[in-house]
């Protein structure tokens, strides 16, 4: 299969929009109603949801750039660091979001008593591994993170090549890696929406971020046998590259989030001390009558 499509959807003087551009919003306006949905039915607030929105969009955008940053060019954005503001040069690292959400969560979630930690983490995972679903789709639009060469039948050449529609004459059969990655994201969001559906608010605390780590990253490390290395510097890493490296700890964090998801259960939020106070002064009252 020859694959020349142009990552530049639209181009109006000044004005470009590309595939990958447009489905990450998609992917956020997804996500956003998903939320909406299991916010709404477990009572939360839809300005709660509007702040969560910010804080997570923030802390995808600035810490997948800054995880592309530091994992794999920190001495090229060393000479020049101005160019770490231009996100449509170099790109984004997904293990540096894996780091910049839950810090934007935590940050969210701190002022508020009806939202643990982990509660919010279980929501947000689901509408992640959709995202993943479309970003990996808008990797494949842009000819890029493309898989190692293979003969297989469904192997792909991707002829865009610096400038459209110039094709790139040295383009060879490859892993269509981003659409395996694709694929297998959003399998995991199924399965993820598939359990939270189930149990809704009685789902155990840090079981669905705890498969959203496991999964995603557990299928990142295998699939990076079939992708060429992202930076050059990384061919020379015994056995396993950059994005294994950083996808073990991650494995391991969901494992652990598993296994004691059990032991926590549901969120339980008290009830204000106040009511309380009111509820018990209230019979008090009613025996005095009897």
């Amino acid at each position: 299969m020859e694959w020349n499509v142009n990552p530049t959807l639209i181009e109006i003087g000044p004005l470009t929009i590309r595939y990958y551009s447009l489905l990450f919003m998609i992917a956020f306006l997804c996500g956003y109603y998903l939320m909406l949905r299991i916010f709404t039915g477990e009572g939360k607030s839809r300005d709660d949801l509007e702040d969560l929105f910010i804080y997570v969009f923030f802390g995808t955008v600035v810490g997948a750039r800054l995880g592309h940053v530091l994992f794999y060019s920190p001495l090229e954005y060393l000479k020049d660091p101005l160019e770490i503001l231009k996100v449509w040069h170099g790109g984004l690292a997904s293990h540096g979001a894996a780091i910049g959400i839950p810090i934007a969560l935590y940050l969210y979630v701190r002022k508020r008593s009806n939202q643990t930690l982990l509660w919010i983490f279980d929501r947000v995972a689901i509408v992640v591994a959709l995202a993943g679903f479309f970003i990996r789709l808008g990797n494949f639009f842009n000819h890029e993170i493309v898989g190692r060469e293979t003969d297989l039948p469904w192997g792909v050449k991707f002829l865009y090549h610096g400038t459209f529609p110039n094709p790139n004459p040295a383009a060879v059969p490859r892993h269509p890696s981003q659409l395996y990655e694709s694929l297998a994201y959003l399998l995991i969001f199924g399965l993820l929406l598939w359990l939270y559906n189930r149990y809704k608010a009685r789902t155990p605390q840090g079981l669905l971020i705890g498969l959203f780590f496991t999964l995603i990253f557990g299928f990142r490390f295998f699939v990076e046998f079939l992708k060429e290395n992202q930076e050059s510097w990384e061919s020379s890493l015994p056995l396993l590259n950059m994005g294994q490296i950083l996808s073990i700890p991650l494995v391991i964090i969901g494992l652990v989030l598993i296994f004691q998801s059990g032991k926590r259960g549901p969120m339980i939020v008290a009830e204000p001390a106040t009511s309380v106070a009111k509820e018990g002064g209230g019979k008090k009252k009613k025996k005095a009558r009897a």
